[in-house]
C-alpha cells in the first residue's frame, strides 16, 4: 500500500533554502509517532532527466539521527522532487514527499557593482548596480529592487 506505516511517523517540516548561488539545506523534524530507533534517508530528482540520487551529506542530530542534508553545486532546474523515508526495527515507517520550484527558495546575493555618483544640482544621484549572481538565467526584468537612502 502506498501509505503503509504507522500514522505520524513521517517527517515534519521539511523545508529546503538555496544560498550562495549552488548550496542548498534541507531539514526536517523527526514524526511525532515515530520509534526512537527511525533513521531517515532523503532522496531527489533535479529534472525528469535527471536520476534519482540519495543525499550525500546529511546534517546530523546528537543521537545520529539523519535531520536534514546538505548539497552542493546545485542546479536550479524547474521543479525538483523530494522524497525522505524512514527505517526502524519495530515498524514501517510512512514516506514524505514533495515537488519543489526551487526559484522560489533561492536566497539571492546582493545586486554587484553597486555604485553612487551624486552631483551637487538638482540631478541627485544616479545609483547603477547589476543583478545578482543566481545558478539559473533569470531576464533581468524579473529582478524586483528597493533602495534605502539615509541622510547623512
Amino acid at each position: 500500500p502506498l501509505f503503509a506505516g504507522m500514522n505520524g511517523s513521517a517527517i515534519e517540516n521539511f523545508s529546503c533554502v538555496i544560498y550562495n548561488i549552488s548550496l542548498m539545506n534541507c531539514t526536517w523534524q523527526a514524526g511525532r509517532s515515530a520509534p526512537a530507533d527511525t533513521q531517515y534517508f532523503l532522496y531527489w530528482q533535479n529534472s525528469r532527466d535527471d536520476r534519482e540520487m540519495e543525499c550525500e551529506l546529511y546534517i546530523k542530530d546528537e543521537n545520529g539521527r539523519n535531520m536534514g542534508c546538505s548539497f552542493q553545486n546545485v542546479k536550479i532546474i524547474g521543479k525538483a522532487y523530494f522524497m525522505v523515508n524512514g527505517s526502524s526495527k519495530d515498524s514501517l515507517i510512512q514516506f514524505y514527499d514533495e515537488y519543489i520550484e526551487l526559484y522560489k527558495i533561492e536566497i539571492l546575493t546582493a545586486p554587484l557593482n553597486i555604485t553612487a555618483h551624486c552631483t551637487g544640482d538638482s540631478a541627485g544621484c544616479i545609483i547603477t548596480w547589476h543583478p545578482p549572481l543566481t545558478s539559473h538565467r533569470k531576464k533581468p526584468k524579473c529582478f524586483q529592487y528597493e533602495i534605502n537612502i539615509q541622510n547623512k
